[in-house]
């Protein structure tokens, strides 16, 4: 008998299992989706394997635990209120909905659930970006009630993303204004890039704006607009395809910086 007990916990979405003492301090923990024992006290080596054989499944590699990287120790200094990863695709306007659902039945549909379907689809796709070194944050809130729908970090450098929704209905980009079907035109590029400027600033970095039209019709677009890319939903995932911008240090850098809620106070 080792005197060691073995206690499954989930962090950040991963299981990791906890060898503890008998006074419940921790000696090593399993990282089965990594595939390896860190062992604080090498002493207890043995004794730590013995407990967790019942558990491994596979070769592991057995050893202390990595030195964290400057991205990974500044997201552990992060108070969980603090840190904007976890935000889900619309965030703010599912909280909006939890408090003020709105009447039961109403005449038009609520437009919030309109774009709030929008950051969810686009959302989606950004999210699967992750694999090719990209990472996206969600719904980042700004001084003054504004939100940056998604931020995309990548080798290829980094995104504002502005969704709309336009579901069935044509779109015409005549720059600054976006006209959906007969509704009267909104200056809305002028936001896309004022979004994208004040995240330039605060993460002393150059942020690109992108509007994202979700499930159009039919897009026109009377000439190239200045700076902002408009993209299908359907054609985000070409973003993965830009490199060349960013190194990965540089790219977990940005991810810890941006994924602070204080980073954004500065945004003016």
């Amino acid at each position: 008998m080792t005197g060691l007990r073995v206690v499954p916990t989930w962090r950040h979405g991963q299981e990791r299992l906890y060898v503890c003492l008998t006074d419940g301090r921790n000696i090593a923990w399993y990282d089965r989706e990594a595939g390896r024992v860190n062992v604080l006290a090498d002493d207890r080596r043995a004794d730590v394997l013995e407990a967790l054989g019942p558990f491994l499944t596979g070769p592991v590699t057995v050893g202390p635990p990595p030195v964290p990287t400057p991205a990974e120790l500044a997201r552990l200094a992060l108070h969980p209120d603090d840190d904007l990863a976890p935000n889900r695709p619309g965030e703010a306007l599912l909280v909006a909905l939890e408090r003020d659902p709105g009447p039961a039945h109403r005449l038009r549909p609520d437009p919030r659930r309109r774009a709030l379907a929008a950051e969810q689809a686009v959302g989606e796709v950004l999210d699967r970006l992750d694999g090719a070194g990209w990472h996206t944050l969600h719904s980042l809130p700004l001084p003054g009630g504004d939100r940056i729908h998604h931020l995309a970090i990548g080798p290829g450098g980094l995104f504002a993303v502005h969704a709309l929704y336009a579901r069935r209905q044509r779109v015409l980009v005549a720059d600054p204004e976006v006209a959906l079907g007969r509704h009267d035109p909104s200056p809305l590029l002028r936001r896309v890039r004022a979004d994208a400027d004040r995240a330039s600033y605060v993460l002393t970095a150059e942020v690109r704006p992108v509007l994202a039209l979700v499930a159009p019709a039919d897009v026109r677009i009377t000439a190239p607009p200045r700076e902002v890319r408009v993209l299908r939903d359907t054609e985000l995932a070409a973003l993965a395809r830009a490199g060349g911008v960013l190194k990965p240090a540089d790219v977990e850098g940005l991810h810890a910086m941006a994924r602070d809620r204080g980073t954004w106070s500065a945004a003016g």
